[in-house]
């Protein structure tokens, strides 16, 4: 397992090693215009003298030359050029500066002589030749390491300078995200209302907004999941009760033996909604599992349509309710998962839907994608409760004193289910009564 260092400690290294790079370009280049510099001083330095020399008189222009000439190991020389071509004197005098003298022009170049590197100054006389003089390189560059050494202090100051910075800015970086990062936890941990301070810098505000946002969510969701739970265990105590008081009842010998059926009939069907109660869950929990099965063939829906209509014919007819199934579509997905939404989509109808009334399921092609349409003869939907349809127990929390309602888990298992199959649903209110629920399914 890799260790991971503080961002604070990375900060810091990366601010220095970046600073220390800096400082060492940053001497590189100074120290070559230093040089440059002093060559070009040097030059310029050698070449007035030798424009004062050949402005000199003859005589004394010899003296200075023959005097040069006699300092042994001097990094400085001299040379005169007769008129004539002759060179006297110990500076090199490469013959393109004295081409440069004789035709009366000022010549500036570099020469190796006696293993030395020169700098070379020619300025021409008025008497025809010129002057040469000559400064060992070398000794240009005495003066640099003294320059380097003020450099290098310098730069070094600026390092300290800039670690210190980087030490004073991984602090103030670091300090907010570690606050974030115990916010975080705290509401890994499950506390609420966590609200980070506010931080002076946009992308951490950022950061904090999200994770405000993440808070103010998981508290709706924990919420909503908590009065889910509370509604679902209400339902369950009401028939386990009346099972119990019956079972009780019957332990104790006070049901009479004509009373005996009537009290079966009622146990069976408490005991049939408390189980349609655990079959509902236990579909949501499978829909939620990765390796739900749905196994995907070529299906015509007016078959499935006809099917459904068949089997809760028997139910319909004694609620007074007439089932219609017409179309169909071809598409690929699976039939059985299709049924399963008719089925539960009919139940819920089946529900709401007045005597008289009719259920009508339809299948049809609307472009390329297969459509199947369940509308019953019910109260209908507002347009907040078809937005908000599918989620778990919204329409039965908002009925439930109203008019007769379900588990709440049977749209949310239908939405699910519509997800799985690679397709969508969606609801709303017919053209003049009742809702209609539509499901759409990918093409064939």
């Amino acid at each position: 397992m890799s260790r991971r260092a503080p961002l604070a400690r990375r900060i810091f290294l990366v601010t220095v090693v970046v600073a220390v790079l800096t400082a060492m370009v940053t001497a590189v280049a100074v120290l070559q215009l230093a040089r440059a510099g002093d060559a070009e001083e040097a030059r310029a330095s050698l070449g007035l003298q030798a424009e004062r020399l050949a402005n000199a008189r003859p005589a004394t222009r010899a003296a200075l030359v023959e005097g040069l000439a006699e300092l042994a190991g001097s990094d400085a020389r001299a040379a005169v050029v007769a008129a004539d071509g002759s060179v006297s004197g110990t500076a090199p005098a490469p013959a393109r500066v004295v081409a440069a003298l004789l035709d009366g022009e000022a010549a500036s170049t570099s020469a190796r002589a006696d293993g030395v590197n020169w700098i070379v100054e020619a300025r021409p006389s008025a008497d025809g030749g010129g002057v040469v003089l000559a400064r060992d390189a070398t000794s240009v560059r005495a003066v640099t390491p003294a320059i380097a050494l003020r450099v290098l202090l310098a730069l070094a100051i600026g390092v300290v300078v800039a670690a210190l910075a980087a030490l004073v800015a991984a602090r103030t970086l670091s300090r907010p995200l570690a606050r974030l990062a115990g916010s975080a936890r705290r509401i890994a941990a499950g506390e609420r209302g966590v609200a980070p301070a506010p931080s002076s810098v946009s992308e951490i505000a950022d950061v904090e907004a999200a994770l405000e946002a993440l808070d103010d969510a998981l508290t709706r969701s924990e919420g909503r999941q908590r009065e889910f739970l509370l509604s679902i265990s209400h339902e369950l105590r009401t028939p386990l009760t009346a099972i119990r008081g019956y079972a009780e009842a019957l332990r104790d010998g006070l049901v009479p033996g004509a009373a005996a059926t009537e009290v079966g009939a009622t146990l069976e069907a408490e005991a049939t909604r408390l189980g349609r109660f655990t079959d509902d869950l236990l579909a949501l929990a499978r829909l939620e599992a990765e390796d739900f099965p749905v196994v995907l063939a070529g299906v015509e829906l007016g078959p499935v349509l006809a099917d459904a209509a068949s089997a809760w014919t028997g139910r319909a007819t004694a609620l007074g309710v007439a089932l219609v199934a017409e179309g169909t579509a071809a598409t690929r997905t699976d039939a059985g998962r299709v049924r399963q939404l008719v089925d539960g989509l009919i139940e819920n109808a089946l529900r709401v839907s007045p005597e008289g009334s009719t259920i009508r399921m339809t299948a049809s092609l609307v472009g390329d994608r297969a459509v199947v349409e369940v509308a019953d003869g019910g109260p209908g939907l507002s347009a907040d409760d078809a937005a908000h349809a599918f989620e778990r127990g919204r329409l039965r929390e908002r009925y439930a004193e109203v008019r007769p309602v379900g588990t709440g888990l049977g749209l949310s298992i239908a939405a699910r289910l519509v997800e799985r199959l690679g397709g969508a649903i969606s609801a709303r209110s017919g053209e003049r009564s009742g809702a209609v629920f539509r499901i759409e399914l990918p093409p064939a």
